[in-house]
């Protein structure tokens, strides 16, 4: 009868143990197209299994210099290094909680000399002056009856995978600032160089004027605007320094490094733009870190909601101490000095004025509100990579007009050049197609960096590319 009653209650304890007060949870529900409406030529769909895969997706472009400058930024970036941190803390933080899962064992050692005052309360004999010794330990566990310590493994669980997904989110996000940046400033050197050889043509056009102004074939006026595309192509080189040294010094900043002491030579490069494959709009949901996150949350707040409905209801402690206390001698660790004590405890709220019932309401509100969030990241992130296949298609198109114009224009330049020399034009057509001409060159170069740019902000709203 009695091995029936243990077997009843150890039964009972289990049966209470898998009770849990948080709601059966599923991720936030958003509506997903099947397929994005903005891919084209230049952003193929691609099979799941390839869209999964993530790697070096920066190495598409093919420049070494950019490969070390990502790397580097990986081993140095603060912010990086300052995510990195808050994860590792998540972790720990997740661990701590796990160990309430676990009894809590406690061992002390004490050693007491004193002496009982002559005028001490129902004092009846015995030593003024004695010792006390005493070694044991103490142990206490929680039984889970409502599931509070669970749910809080749980929550701190979800918390530190959602750190996990914010370190990832910020390691995409630097990557893709640093190719970002690192594609601008050689669009800047495209453009530089081209202004430098615009202004030796310019300054060589200046030079025949003067001679045809010297021999009388030329007014002073034409002198003067030659004078003037010169010098203001010399202030648009200028210009484009200006610019080009921000750039270098933000990416000085993102790879963790002085701007002061950082530098980073001119170069001419000729990218291929890439064509980025496109997953299906489900896919997004798996791979992008920021949902991954605010979905993690979500998690987080369900389970906090077991825990603050767990709190409404008594708990139930076991404890109990047990080890030897002698008042003097050597030999401590002996039987007649041994003590122990058994007390589980059963403790709970009576009257709360309500905070227990608000602290479930603030918990569902606190779930209403990552339910929300999650569902706004997930839109923005759909609207962000709708965006960026729009300009990923689009500046494609616009960049086959745009070199047929450029190569218009520097056809248009030519033949003023040459009817001019002939005389029969003045330098006003000259310079009327030398600036069409500058002009559809430097757009041609600006939309090279345009597509470059799409083509990196829509690998980052994938949530990264392949490897």
């Amino acid at each position: 009868m009695r091995r029936a009653r243990l077997l009843a209650a150890v039964g009972l304890t289990a049966m209470l143990g898998a009770c849990s007060m948080a709601p059966a949870y599923a991720p936030p529900t958003v509506a997903v197209a099947p397929a994005f409406k903005e891919t084209g030529p230049w952003t193929p769909a691609a099979p799941e299994t390839e869209a999964q895969a993530r790697g070096d997706w920066w190495t598409v472009y093919g420049d070494p210099t950019l490969n070390d400058l990502e790397a580097r930024a990986a081993k140095a970036n603060p912010s990086l290094a300052a995510a990195a941190a808050a994860y590792d803390q998540a972790t720990a933080l997740a661990n701590q909680a796990r160990g309430g899962l676990l009894p809590s064992i406690d061992g002390s050692a004490t050693a007491i000399r004193q002496r009982r005052s002559d005028n001490a309360p129902l004092r009846s004999g015995g030593p003024d002056e004695y010792s006390t010794r005493q070694v044991g330990v103490t142990a206490s566990y929680e039984l889970d009856l409502w599931g509070r310590v669970r749910n809080l493994v749980a929550a701190s669980g979800a918390q530190a995978q959602a750190s996990a997904a914010d370190l990832e989110s910020v390691r995409l996000s630097l990557q893709a600032e640093l190719a970002d940046d690192y594609l601008t400033l050689r669009g800047l050197d495209a453009q530089e160089k081209l202004l430098v050889d615009t202004a030796a043509a310019y300054d060589r056009a200046l030079q025949l004027t003067q001679i045809r102004h010297d021999g009388g074939a030329a007014t002073g006026l034409d002198v003067g605007r030659a004078q003037t595309q010169l010098s203001t192509a010399k202030a648009q080189i200028s210009d484009i320094a200006a610019q080009r040294a921000l750039y270098e010094h933000a990416i000085a900043a993102l790879v963790g490094e002085s701007a002061s002491s950082f530098n980073l030579p001119p170069a001419q490069i000729t990218f291929t733009q890439p064509r980025v494959p496109v997953a299906v709009p489900s896919v997004l949901l798996q791979r992008r870190p920021d949902i991954a996150a605010a979905e993690r949350r979500a998690a987080a707040a369900n389970a906090q909601i077991g825990v603050a409905q767990a709190a409404r209801f008594p708990a139930l402690t076991l404890g109990g101490s047990a080890g030897w206390q002698s008042a003097g001698g050597v030999d401590l660790l002996t039987s007649p000095n041994a003590f122990w004590m058994i007390a589980p405890q059963l403790a709970g709220s009576i009257f709360d004025g309500g905070r227990r019932k608000a602290g479930v309401e603030a918990a569902r509100a606190q779930f209403d509100q990552a339910a929300a969030s999650y569902r706004g990241v997930v839109l923005g992130a759909f609207r962000n990579v709708e965006d960026q296949l729009a300009l990923a298609n689009h500046l494609a198109d616009e960049a086959k007009d745009q070199d047929d114009a450029t190569e218009a224009a520097s056809r248009t330049e030519a033949l003023a050049m040459i009817r001019y020399r002939q005389g029969a034009a003045n330098y006003l057509e000259v310079v009327t197609a030398q600036t069409a001409a500058l002009q559809a060159q430097r757009a041609s170069l600006i939309l090279g960096t345009r597509r470059l740019q799409a083509s990196v902000d829509l690998t980052r709203a994938l949530g990264g590319g392949r490897g």
